[in-house]
């Protein structure tokens, strides 16, 4: 059977932009009225008030304009992404992470196949915390040395970070960025259904961690071995380098669990932990400089593709068809059974992401419609949530739409295709999870 070959991210990415601008012409214009929530704090729309306005047909030319205006959207994504990664290449210079790398392998020498739980379940909890997507992107060069050193294909990289972020993020019980606004939106009470959320999150990991292990173990080849520059004289050096970025996490977590930081607040972190690490590790204030512009220049391009996801969003807008989308989708759900009602905004949801790739916009668009219907159909609005979460979340880790994500698989040296041959199995096995827990939940009455 013949592969289905992606083209080139960027030519996909600017297809994708070609279509959004083609479907401003092929479908009607129409907006839900919209108003403030003060649990959320953001603009919801209001059930029932969706209405045809005139057309606004995007031009092509405006089109190629809403590419520079999705990376102004993203900017703050993006120079993230540009620090941070300047930040890990200095780190990298110093030679402290090939040492860390070397450490970390000698504690698990012959038990290699350990390593990828333990970082599967750390890129989880941080995606179940505080749905850990773009700011995976700058990590990507370290799990690629890892991976090498260990012997696994590039691919690994990928699967063990965003892949586990985006599990944990789907199946998590208290993400504020999906479950605690698609609560809020409900009107239930933070952090219900809980524990049954944490079990299906642990089966889902399972099946994820399952999965990875063995396509690892599967294509496993010769483990690279790489010279640690000043392996004699750096060793203090090196120590007091990786003492730096534990400690860069340690206020990284802090900074976005309790301090609500945004992407300005993170990028700004990093970029001190790069002038830091580059100082105490013997580059200088000349070396320093010309690490951060090395992973600049290799960053780049991953960075850019979170722009050009964004501006398929802005054509949508422009052409003021989004909500036209969602009506579309959402009005034949009244008519079927509470179960198929249930595994109908399942496929609602998956449909939805690809032209709405935020989650946390994704919510405020449509749970203000689908809880009443969840309402006059006599299904639970927690299981309603449930629909959302698995819908939504899962599709993160498929959908070319997700700027990170393909930001990501690019960064690996990974071909779209090819993820998708990894990935597509286990999606699969994880929406039909997702589908269990959604019917046990309705016979549970959760």
């Amino acid at each position: 059977m013949k592969t289905i070959r992606f083209p080139h991210p960027l030519v996909l990415l600017v297809g994708f932009i070609l279509l959004a601008t083609l479907l401003t012409y092929l479908l009607p214009a129409g907006v839900f009225e919209r108003h403030p929530d003060a649990a959320t704090g953001r603009d919801v729309v209001v059930p029932g008030s969706y209405h045809r306005v005139p057309a606004s047909p995007v031009h092509p030319l405006q089109a190629i304009v809403d590419i520079p205006k999705g990376m102004t959207e993203a900017a703050s994504v993006i120079f993230l992404v540009f620090l941070a990664g300047g930040a890990f290449t200095v780190v990298d210079q110093t030679g402290a992470l090939r040492r860390g790398v070397d450490w970390l392998l000698d504690k698990f020498r012959g038990r290699e196949a350990v390593v990828i739980p333990i970082i599967c379940v750390l890129f989880a909890t941080m995606g179940a915390l505080e749905n850990m997507q773009e700011e995976i992107v700058p990590l990507i060069p370290v799990l690629l040395i890892l991976m090498r050193r260990i012997g696994y294909p590039p691919i690994i990289a990928a699967a063990v970070s965003i892949g586990s972020a985006a599990v944990g993020a789907a199946f998590s019980p208290l993400n504020p960025f999906q479950v605690g606004i698609a609560q809020k939106l409900a009107q239930l009470p933070l952090l219900s259904g809980g524990g049954f959320r944490m079990i299906f999150l642990a089966l889902a990991l399972a099946i994820w961690i399952g999965g990875t292990v063995r396509f690892a173990m599967r294509h496993r080849i010769a483990p690279e071995v790489d010279e640690v520059p000043g392996e004699a004289a750096g060793v203090g050096r090196h120590g007091l380098v990786l003492l730096l970025l534990f400690l860069t996490f340690a206020f990284f977590a802090y900074g976005v669990l309790k301090l609500e930081w945004d992407f300005d607040q993170m990028a700004a972190l990093f970029f001190g932990l790069g002038v830091a690490a580059g100082l105490v590790g013997g580059l200088g204030l000349t070396g320093t400089a010309s690490g951060f512009i090395d992973g600049f220049r290799d960053i780049a391009f991953s960075a850019l593709l979170i722009g050009f996801a964004r501006a398929i969003f802005v054509v949508l807008e422009q052409g003021q068809i989004v909500d036209t989308i969602v009506n579309g989708l959402s009005a034949p759900l009244a008519g079927l059974p509470v179960t198929l009602s249930a595994l109908g905004m399942v496929g609602v949801h998956t449909a939805l992401h690809l032209p709405v790739p935020s989650v946390s916009g994704q919510a405020v668009l449509t749970m203000p419609l689908l809880v009443p219907l969840s309402d006059l159909i006599g299904l639970s609005r927690q299981v309603t949530v449930l629909a959302y979460q698995y819908g939504a979340g899962l599709c993160e880790i498929i959908t070319p739409t997700n700027g990170a994500l393909v930001a990501i698989v690019t960064a690996c040296g990974v071909r779209f295709d090819q993820w998708w041959k990894f990935v597509l199995p286990l999606y699969l096995l994880l929406l039909l999870l997702a589908v269990v827990a959604i019917v046990i939940g309705i016979a549970v009455g959760v």
